[in-house]
């Protein structure tokens, strides 16, 4: 009995859920080299490999670590329909990163799929949820997700707040044409910022919008954005020239991102680059002027990041991917070497 006894007390609570280590230090190396590739794992699925200059296969995401990159942005979805970027898709991805030692960046689209400045569509599951209701659910899913990040003791450096919000999210509440659409925009978005934070304090939590070039809706966007009282850490931009205009649109860019700094305080990441893949030259120069200015001292840019470049074949009818139809990275990754 006494045996018995001291075996039970020895094993009490041993099926307990352990909690979660301490927050480590966010990988923080300078300025930031990377790729989105929320791709990855869909396309490895469905046969596509990946193969370095000489053709030897090579995991994709070590493959753009050998090419310079240090940093990998994943998107985020609610409730998708085959699973692919939902909760689970993303932690297996993150785990990859983290393995690789690269600096993570995580991209909450607050939707069921894409949202983008064309749409912004709640999930299927908060359509009824009136503005509260939404701010919840909003700081439910951030919670929810980082905590499992948390959990396996991974640390997201950049958390983004919705992606290219410059319409506002999770239309119709919260579309951003109107005082009042704004003013719910807002809500909705420090509502997914205080949540990220409670989780990830030392977290850079981000403003995502698109056309980093274009000054007048720059302006009008982050004077609302501030007047309104939006709680954010850094500004991530989209830029997408082609072969014809990428000179001016880096400079505006650029100029852009020092008056963003010198109105507002908030240094600027550059999230998503991309060019049509068929001209690996022009997307070269492109990448390379735009990471050599963005880099030097008082730009107040903190990284650049290519927008999916392993999407080869036209992946998903995308054509400013960076690897060609064999697999293999386009010359106009080399950029991310200088």
């Amino acid at each position: 009995m006494i045996a018995l006894m001291m075996f039970f007390a020895l094993t009490a609570g041993s099926c307990e859920k352990p909690e979660p280590e301490p927050e480590p230090e966010p990988v923080t190396t300078g300025f930031a080299k990377g790729a989105d590739v929320s791709w990855v794992t869909q396309m490895e699925q469905e046969g596509c490999r990946f193969y370095d200059a000489s053709g030897t296969p090579t995991e994709c995401m070590a493959l753009l670590k050998s090419l310079g990159m240090d940093a990998i942005r994943l998107r985020v979805w609610v409730n998708p329909t085959d699973g692919w970027c939902g909760k689970d898709d993303v932690l297996a991805k993150a785990k990859r990163a983290h393995a690789l030692g690269m600096r993570l960046m995580i991209d909450f689209h607050y939707s069921d799929w894409w949202a983008d400045p064309g749409k912004q569509n709640k999930p299927a599951a908060w359509k009824n949820l009136d503005l509260e209701g939404l701010k919840k659910a909003v700081a439910d899913h951030t919670t929810e997700v980082l905590s499992m990040l948390k959990f396996a003791g991974i640390t997201p450096e950049w958390i983004q707040i919705g992606n290219e919000t410059t319409g506002g999210m999770l239309w119709p509440d919260g579309q951003n044409y109107t005082d009042a659409g704004f003013a719910n925009y807002v809500q909705l978005h420090n509502a997914g910022y205080d949540a990220a934070k409670a989780v990830f304090p030392k977290a850079q939590v981000m403003v995502h919008v698109d056309n980093g070039w274009k000054w007048e809706t720059l302006k009008w966007f982050f004077n609302n954005f501030n007047i309104l009282g939006a709680r954010y850490d850094l500004i991530g931009l989209s830029v997408y020239p082609d072969k014809s205009n990428w000179q001016s649109y880096n400079q505006q860019t650029l100029n852009n991102i020092q008056t963003l700094y010198a109105q507002y305080g908030k240094e600027s990441i550059v999230c998503e680059v991309g060019m049509e893949w068929t001209d690996a030259a022009a997307c070269k120069s492109f990448l390379s002027d735009l990471i050599a200015r963005a880099k030097a001292e008082g730009s107040h840019c903190t990284g650049v990041l290519y927008w999916e470049p392993e999407g080869y074949q036209n992946w998903s009818h995308y054509s400013k991917c960076a690897f060609d139809n064999s697999g293999k990275p386009t010359a106009a990754l080399d950029a991310f070497k200088e």
